[in-house]
């Protein structure tokens, strides 16, 4: 049976189920699928920003155990156990977020069935999906993301922050209900990447289903404890013909505004991790390198550390969230100005520009960042978050455009 079989039968058969989609992998990203489902009397765990509140999900009831996701998940994540799940951008409660309307701010899963496949490198395969202006959808939001778009130019003049990372939620009405594993499946097909993956945790009134195809990782923790983040910083759009496609992929290496944008995020990762990390091993061995993907050339670096001994794994993935990539430059101070430009521009971000992924009690995780995904909490309303970084030299006539080129590619997959 394959993979996208099997999953189909696991998730038609099982509210609360997880598949983590090696099939779009890169080189540095493995190849491994992981499709993992839960029994009724397995356990999961949700979180409301607004409520603080942590629901544990078992035997079809639900209680109370605390209003810190961070707190519960080092209480419940036990030695030999693998959780599987998000964390929404809302989920530090010491930052500015506004926390979500509609899907969980956090879902976490453990299942007592998982089950591996082994994909070869590109299996899922880039399918090109013509995308022509003429057919785009007009967007309402426009007079209202430049008034955002302002807001955080004002910012920058005045010093307040160096890059803001401005976003939107696109609310896509279903004609009829959308099948999530249909869904998933031409979502994957259309757009393949490293951090692809479909959550479902169909349970009343704490329902959520995410569908992702991100290409960026938020954080990987391996078992001597090395921790590596890859923030994506800077994007150009495929060419039309290979000399066009080559001058763009060339734009984004040289280019001061795109190169400065992603200087400004690794020097702010470069802080979160020697937070967390013994002195001196934080290090980026990858520098402002191109990526190509199906749509786009991002413009990608890595840095690396090694966590100190009194840092847990979920400590760590707590003090870097969210994203630097998806917050800008000083990660506190932008946060509360994108908090108050992006109010009228769709709603809270909810769980995109959060974290998805899995984390090992025995110390071990890996998750990537919330974008190129699709949610929904009722299979008829789905969201789409997009955006980029601003910086004083941006356009907001180009941003506006970057931000729609990468949410065209997933509001295909619902055949919009």
């Amino acid at each position: 049976m394959s993979v996208e079989d099997l999953f189909a039968e696991v998730a038609a058969a099982h509210p609360r189920c997880v598949w983590l989609d090696g099939g779009g992998a890169r080189e540095w990203s493995g190849s491994r699928s992981l499709i993992g489902w839960l029994e009724d009397d397995d356990i999961s765990l949700t979180y409301s920003a607004a409520r603080r509140e942590v629901l544990r999900h078992a035997a079809g009831r639900s209680e109370v155990v605390g209003d810190d996701i961070w707190k519960v998940l080092e209480r419940e994540v036990g030695p030999g156990e693998q959780w599987f799940g998000y964390f929404g951008y809302a989920c530090r409660t010491d930052l500015p977020a506004a926390p979500s309307v509609d899907v969980p701010d956090a879902v976490w899963m453990r299942p007592s069935h998982v089950r591996l496949f082994d994909h070869p490198l590109g299996v899922v395969g880039d399918r090109t999906v013509a995308l022509p202006a003429g057919n785009r959808p007009s967007d309402p939001r426009l007079p209202a993301y430049r008034a955002a778009f302002e807001i955080v130019q004002e910012a920058l003049r005045a010093g307040d922050t160096y890059e803001a990372n401005l976003t939107y939620r696109t609310t896509v009405e279903a004609e009829a209900e959308a099948d999530p594993v249909e869904t998933y499946l031409r979502l994957r097909s259309i757009n393949p990447a490293p951090y692809a993956g479909f959550l479902q945790h169909d349970v009343a009134d704490h329902a959520a289903w995410l569908l992702s195809s991100s290409p960026e990782r938020y954080a990987l923790i391996d078992g001597d404890r090395t921790i590596e983040t890859r923030p994506i910083k800077g994007t150009t759009p495929r060419g039309a013909t290979a000399e066009q496609d080559a001058a763009n992929a060339e734009l984004l290496r040289t280019d001061p505004k795109l190169r400065s944008e992603n200087l400004m995020i690794t020097d702010l990762l470069r802080n979160d991790l020697a937070m967390v990390c013994e002195p001196g091993t934080v290090e980026v061995p990858g520098l402002m390198r191109v990526e190509s993907y199906p749509s786009v050339h991002q413009l990608v670096t890595t840095v690396r550390g090694h966590l100190r001994d009194e840092i847990t794994t979920i400590e760590a993935l707590r003090r870097l969230f969210p994203a630097g990539s998806m917050t800008g430059a000083p990660k506190l101070r932008t946060m509360e100005v994108i908090e108050r430009a992006e109010r009228e521009l769709g709603g809270p971000r909810a769980a995109y520009a959060g974290a998805f992924g899995w984390i090992s009690g025995d110390g071990p995780a890996d998750l990537g960042v919330v974008i190129r995904t699709l949610t929904t909490h009722d299979t008829h309303t789905w969201q789409i978050g997009t955006g980029g970084g601003i910086t004083v030299r941006s356009d907001v006539a180009e941003e506006a455009e970057e931000a729609r080129l990468k949410a065209d590619r997933v509001r295909a997959s619902l055949g919009r």
